[in-house]
């Protein structure tokens, strides 16, 4: 399996050197809010216009990861203004009253979207975390769960996310690690298995998010990642 990197941007001026750098996807956000809010669709266009890369804006309104009736309306033509903005996917993620996954409100937002999509840190919020990923390995078209293996981050997250790659093929497959992701952690991430990784203010120097992606660290991230793939593959 190859990999994938992803890099989360919130405007046009990102897209060229995350994609000259390496990237091989975009999370496009429009506020950094509550772990990321959707981008306006206009926003989805001029990304499509300055890059090649696969686009995956986030489907999230509010903070938390529930929805309502009301809200369901407007995220209905979110999705459908960002599919004709050029987006190639959508990232998304909700949870019911009971802190499961919300197998109603993602059935009906995507019942009718014929697209990759991915499952967002919702994941890490959810009451049993088996039961959840019970649940997301039933869904059609999802090829992709953000987490960092905890509510916080990575570091407090690795053991058990090396545990579940280890553990089930199929879920390695869709772990893409995410949570202030560090160097040190990507060997023993590729090693159990897990082959998509998700950068955000590590791409932007001194990880101020007023600077444009880099480059440079794009491409320092995407060396890493494949040195240390290829190294398990001799």
């Amino acid at each position: 399996m190859t990999t994938t990197l992803e890099v989360r941007i919130t405007q046009g001026a990102d897209a060229a050197p995350a994609e000259q750098g390496g990237a091989d996807r975009l999370e496009i956000v429009g506020s950094l809010e509550h772990g990321g809010l959707s981008p306006e669709p206009r926003v989805v266009a001029e990304v499509r216009r300055r890059t090649t890369l696969q686009l995956r804006p986030v489907v999230r309104l509010r903070e938390g990861y529930g929805t309502d009736g009301g809200e369901a309306v407007r995220l209905h033509g979110l999705i459908a203004a960002y599919l004709d903005a050029g987006a190639d996917g959508l990232q998304l993620g909700f949870l019911n009253g009971l802190g499961d996954v919300d197998l109603e409100v993602l059935g009906a937002l995507l019942d009718e979207v014929d697209c990759p999509w991915t499952f967002t840190r919702a994941v890490d919020s959810v009451l049993s975390t088996d039961r959840a990923w019970k649940a997301l390995l039933g869904l059609p078209r999802l090829d992709c769960v953000r987490t960092a293996g905890s509510a916080r981050d990575v570091e407090h997250g690795l053991d058990d996310l090396l545990a579940r790659a280890r553990a089930d093929s199929r879920q390695a497959s869709l772990i893409m690690a995410d949570g202030d992701l560090q160097a040190e952690q990507v060997p023993w991430l590729v090693r159990a298995g897990v082959r998509q990784f998700h950068l955000d203010g590590q791409v932007r120097p001194g990880g101020s998010w007023r600077a444009y992606v880099d480059e440079s660290l794009v491409h320092s991230w995407r060396r890493l990642i494949d040195d240390e793939l290829g190294h398990l593959r001799r």
